[in-house]
């Protein structure tokens, strides 16, 4: 929703970039909600079938309806987005948009009793939200038809234009057993102890050693501007926006982790870079053949139990020539200890030997595979974060709590010791399909 009449110059760059975004809706019925001053009516009413432009003030639509009187297809209706008794019917629409619209709604508030538009302002309606607080809530909408089929809500993308965030969402069926992705929402990757990874990791990163890592293990794959990258598990984008600002190349980001992607989108904002976000399974998720040049992941597959399906999966994905780079954690050859086992178990992990892992991208097709054990030097990125959380234990446990300082040094320090005994290994793992 925009009211302010004097947006051309948000217009040349925003607007493109926006209806770029959307999917093809040609031929369909859509819902606006605010049109506002009409910055997407009229591009919207060209392309489809039906279009219902919902907005509270009266005058505006009026003008709208001056500007799009040629277009047989639109429809106006005066009325606040929140009313309950919208004249629309369930399941008739295709594609529901709007646009700079939810920072007007509050949870106090009637919206239709907010005064809006160029008009003096008794006060300021906006109501600005980290993307987290949207995310979550959109995530958390569910709907149970008469038949009893279960609904919600899907992100299957998102990017920053400017100052906000473009949001897509699709209504799915619920799947049955979303479990593992509650576990590591609530438990293993709070918001809480995401902020807290970064704390150690740098800002943007949720792998080891940050920045520091990444431009060594970026810089092997020769990228180049316009280049195609798909990371998986992106965390909260640091990889990303790195990749896409130095190598100038786009980059898609997926993560299971709703927590993960909402933080991701708070760190884009105000950054020019090609970068997408999507919350998504990759072991679920569906791309074109040849669609990427580059596939990235850091320390994520560890997750995954089917790794041989997965690794097919990147294989078909990358184009001729495509290379996927992966760091992961690993254990020694041979059963591992009780005490490690146990820790397998309970983080839900699925390890192999570097050699192994190797042997599982040959197998999916991948040649020219690199498998290099590189636990001395995750040694050695462990003794260095480690040491800079206890050289800042005061403002730590100040920015966050003494359980978490206590977590965060105790969780290292038993790292080191499986990696010192050489049972928890980290690899690097890179490959080329031809």
């Amino acid at each position: 929703m925009m009211f302010d009449t004097k947006v051309e110059d948000l217009d040349k760059e925003e607007l493109p970039e926006v209806l770029s975004l959307l999917p093809d809706y040609e031929g369909k019925s859509v819902l606006e909600l605010g049109e506002g001053i009409g910055r997407f009516t009229g591009e919207l009413t060209q392309k489809a079938g039906q279009l219902v432009a919902l907005d509270l003030i009266n005058g505006v639509n009026r003008k709208n309806e001056a500007i799009d009187r040629c277009y047989k297809n639109a429809k106006f209706l005066r009325a606040g987005v929140t009313s309950p008794d919208l004249p629309i019917t369930e399941e008739s629409m295709d594609l529901i948009f709007s646009n700079w619209l939810l920072m007007y709604l509050s949870d106090e508030e009637n919206p239709a009793s907010i005064n809006l538009g160029d008009s003096d302002r008794k006060c300021n309606p906006l109501h600005y939200r980290e993307p987290r607080f949207y995310t979550k809530d959109f995530k958390e909408c569910q709907l149970t038809d008469a038949s009893g089929n279960s609904y919600e809500l899907s992100l299957i993308g998102c990017r920053c234009i400017g100052a906000y965030i473009c949001w897509i969402w699709q209504k799915i069926k619920s799947e049955e057993d979303k479990g593992f992705q509650r576990f590591l929402d609530n438990v293993q990757y709070k918001s809480s102890g995401i902020l807290r990874y970064e704390r150690v990791f740098g800002p943007g990163f949720v792998s080891t050693g940050g920045i520091e890592t990444t431009k060594e293990f970026v810089e092997k794959l020769d990228l180049k501007p316009g280049q195609k990258v798909l990371d998986v598990g992106c965390g909260i984008g640091g990889g990303d926006f790195y990749m896409s600002e130095k190598y100038d190349v786009e980059v898609l980001g997926i993560d299971l982790l709703v927590n993960m992607i909402s933080i991701a989108l708070e760190r884009a904002i105000g950054l020019k870079c090609a970068v997408e976000f999507e919350v998504a399974d990759c072991t679920t998720k569906e791309y074109p053949e040849n669609s990427f040049d580059v596939i990235y992941s850091r320390d994520t597959i560890l997750h995954i139990q089917d790794k041989p399906a997965l690794f097919r999966s990147f294989f078909k994905w990358l184009k001729p020539g495509g290379k996927v780079l992966i760091s992961d954690y690993c254990r020694s050859p041979g059963t591992p200890s009780p005490d490690f086992a146990a820790h397998i178990k309970r983080r839900g992990y699925d390890l192999h030997d570097v050699e192994a892992y190797g042997q599982m991208l040959r197998d999916a097709g991948f040649s020219e595979v690199i498998a290099e054990d590189r636990t001395d030097q995750f040694i050695k990125v462990l003794e260095r974060e480690l040491d800079a959380v206890e050289k800042d234990k005061e403002a730590f446990i100040s920015d966050f709590t003494q359980q978490d300082y206590d977590d965060i040094v105790n969780g290292w320090k038993a790292k080191l010791v499986r990696s010192s005994s050489c049972e928890q290994r980290w690899g690097l793992f890179i490959a080329k399909k031809n």
